[in-house]
């Protein structure tokens, strides 16, 4: 009942729907009474209508990245530019010169008016240069999605939780994680594929002909992007 109420009234308070963290001391106190704690909101991204990710009816060879927990909630078809870290020339000593690398091809993106997927092993907004690449959100202003994933050598939990992702969705980014186990993967052959836009020294910048559909499913944190059709540009989500 508390978690209901409490929803309700953020939600009203917003204007769009939440997501809640939440502790609860089941101590009594003098009255019997257990304590309830909310540590966090988060507004939801995208609309309240349902977006199934169904993983085995994508065609083989179309899907390009697939992620079992994720941030937001909606559909969008009018990206077509993918901004990655080559995973072999990932280096966690030089994770501020990839900061600066990121904000430089970010700028250029601002100036195009256009949206792009970002990818990069460990924590995206870590204040940690050694477990991620400590950018703000500014530098990244352009990305619509962020993928963090994690290497071979370089294992990491998912930033799920952490306050650079309450920026994040705040400003209707989609967030997902791409971590060994499961289903989860990043096709890398398919994005090494792709026209090639700007190559630097970390991070490599390719484009797809055909705007990519992106679709992410709010209730069950799954979310998939995958070669899209062609169909006219269209974004079901608060994503602008």
């Amino acid at each position: 009942k508390t978690v209901e109420v409490l929803l309700d009234v953020v939600k009203e308070a917003l204007g769009t729907p939440v997501e809640i963290e939440y502790a609860i001391d089941l101590n009594r106190d003098s009255e019997f009474r257990a304590s309830f704690y909310l540590l966090q909101i988060k507004p939801m991204v995208g609309k309240e209508k349902d977006f199934n990710v169904e993983l085995g009816e994508v065609i083989p060879g179309k899907a390009v990245i697939y992620s079992e927990k994720s941030l937001g909630n909606g559909r969008i078809n009018c990206i077509r530019d993918i901004i990655f870290i080559d995973p072999a020339r990932f280096n966690k000593l030089k994770t501020e010169e990839m900061a600066d690398e990121i904000h430089s091809m970010n700028q250029v993106m601002i100036k195009e008016k256009k949206n792009y997927i970002l990818i990069g092993p460990g924590r995206w907004g870590t204040k940690d240069k050694f477990i991620g690449i400590p950018v703000n959100w500014s530098q990244i202003s352009k990305a619509k999605i962020i993928v963090e994933t994690d290497l071979e050598d370089f294992p990491l939990d998912a930033s799920l939780g952490s306050h650079f992702f309450h920026n994040v969705t705040s400003m209707n980014m989609g967030y997902f994680s791409v971590h060994r186990g499961g289903e989860n993967f990043i096709n890398y052959k398919v994005l090494d594929e792709q026209e090639v836009i700007r190559d630097g020294k970390y991070f490599r910048h390719v484009r797809f002909k055909v705007p990519l559909d992106i679709v992410m499913d709010g209730r069950k944190q799954q979310s998939l992007v995958s070669f899209g059709d062609g169909d006219p540009c269209s974004e079901s989500s608060d994503v602008k």
